[in-house]
């Protein structure tokens, strides 16, 4: 076992989170940020360009966090094929150095 938390953070709320959850049947947890204050902090928070329209939003990433608090690795703009994967092979060579 990896001993591993995952958690997702949007400005969506608790509400929607749960129904998010439960129709994917989803075990990560889901943290409500609707004041983009974790967003920010982590970079997951700006403008985003799609289809040549700028907005603000969060920018899907990832941050590995050890047990101490210290940042071990940051994916920004992270994308979905891939990733989870790619994740648990830094987590892997984190418990073996």
């Amino acid at each position: 076992m990896l001993e591993t938390e995952v958690f997702g953070v949007s400005p969506d709320s608790p509400a929607s989170h749960r129904k998010f959850r439960e129709k994917h049947s989803l075990s990560v947890k889901l943290l409500s940020d609707p004041e983009h204050k974790v967003l920010e902090a982590y970079g997951a928070w700006g403008i985003k360009k799609m289809y040549g329209k700028e907005s603000a939003g969060v920018i899907r990433s990832s941050v590995l966090i050890d047990p101490d608090g210290i940042v071990r690795k940051v994916w920004p703009k992270a994308k979905s094929t891939g990733h989870a994967q790619e994740v648990l092979e830094v987590i892997r060579g984190c418990r073996n150095s």
